[in-house]
């Protein structure tokens, strides 16, 4: 918007120019040189200043035309540090649901469950709701510490919506910005590790009092890549907060310090599982399981099917220590 008030302005100088010459040009015809003097330097500082107003505008905007590609150049380092598979199809579908972790828009799955439904009655809610998650992400820096490697924020959304009580009410969104860099594995030719990604993950559902949930984490994250099978590992550390202000203390005890990603892509369907476990081999063990599969709904690139189905706890920040079982159906608008 900058550059086009720029361009507006040059503009206006060049149209009002034109009429301030021709006012000179009368002065001079009745031999008043002095006027038509002032107005001719008037003319030449205006002019002058124009014309390094649209210099610099010109260079900015070629500044800004060349961090895009240099940030396009970052998220093909990443892409191409996988392999191909035979099949063009499944490496279309790969490279979809690859895009949720390589900082392609969209980030994470964009979906709509319009059935979600809850295996066993709660007090306070309805067994059936919706269930809707929003993931974009924006690069911010390519290659600044010369690891190809691109920074980036992204930001998560998920809420769980009473869509079929009275009132309809958002019984729970849990939100999850966070800031992170992810770059290719230097020998990645060689090697199943692929890429690597590290970040700083903040998670809340943005309740008050008993009802607040919060953590934060340091994350590190691995890629490693069999043909069209991809394994996901990531290991986290909670940075500790005051007992006085912190809403969920014994979280970890539930959702432990990691968790694995694995993703199967097989022709136009894609297959995700997620499992977490406290590692707490005694009564007190607590784990999660998130089976996702994606699948060709209608001619459209960008629309599939989508069924999950989830069991454990940690379903959602306010139900963290919680055993929740789900099935859910609905459309995804990403893989």
């Amino acid at each position: 918007m900058k550059h086009i008030v720029t361009f507006f302005i040059v503009f206006l100088h060049l149209s009002f120019a034109n009429e301030i010459l021709q006012q000179a040009l009368e002065f001079e015809k009745q031999g008043n040189y002095k006027e038509a003097m002032e107005i001719y330097k008037q003319l030449a500082l205006q002019n002058s200043n124009a014309q390094k107003e649209l210099e610099t505008t010109l260079q900015s905007l070629d500044e800004i035309k060349q961090e895009k590609i240099s940030l396009k150049n970052g998220l093909n380092h990443i892409k191409n540090s996988f392999e191909k598979v035979s099949d063009a199809e499944t490496n279309n579908t790969i490279e979809q649901a690859l895009s949720s972790s390589f900082d392609i828009y969209p980030y994470k799955e964009n979906y709509f469950l319009p059935i979600s439904y809850d295996l066993k009655a709660k007090n306070g809610r309805k067994q059936n709701e919706a269930k809707f998650q929003i993931s974009i992400n924006k690069p911010i820096t390519y290659n600044l510490l010369g690891l190809n490697e691109t920074i980036n924020f992204g930001y998560t959304q998920k809420s769980w919506w009473q869509i079929y009580s009275d009132s309809s009410p958002f019984r729970e969104t849990n939100y999850a910005p966070e800031v992170y860099m992810i770059a290719p594995h230097i020998n990645h030719e060689n090697s199943l590790l692929k890429a690597y990604k590290v970040g700083f993950l903040h998670e809340s559902n943005g309740q008050h009092g008993a009802e607040s949930r919060s953590w934060n984490r340091l994350y590190l994250e691995g890629y490693l890549q069999y043909s069209n099978l991809f394994i996901v590992p990531r290991v986290w550390y909670r940075i500790p907060e005051k007992s006085s202000s912190d809403d969920n203390p014994d979280i970890e005890q539930y959702l432990g310090y990691g968790d694995i990603n694995v993703i199967y892509a097989y022709g136009d369907h894609t297959f995700k599982l997620l499992l977490r476990n406290n590692l707490r081999f005694n009564t007190h063990n607590k784990g999660f399981a998130q089976a996702n599969w994606v699948f060709p709904l209608t001619q459209a690139k960008n629309t599939f099917g989508f069924i999950q189905l989830s069991s454990g706890y940690g379903d959602s920040l306010i139900d963290y220590d919680q055993e929740i079982n789900r099935i859910s159906f609905g459309i995804s608008l990403s893989r």
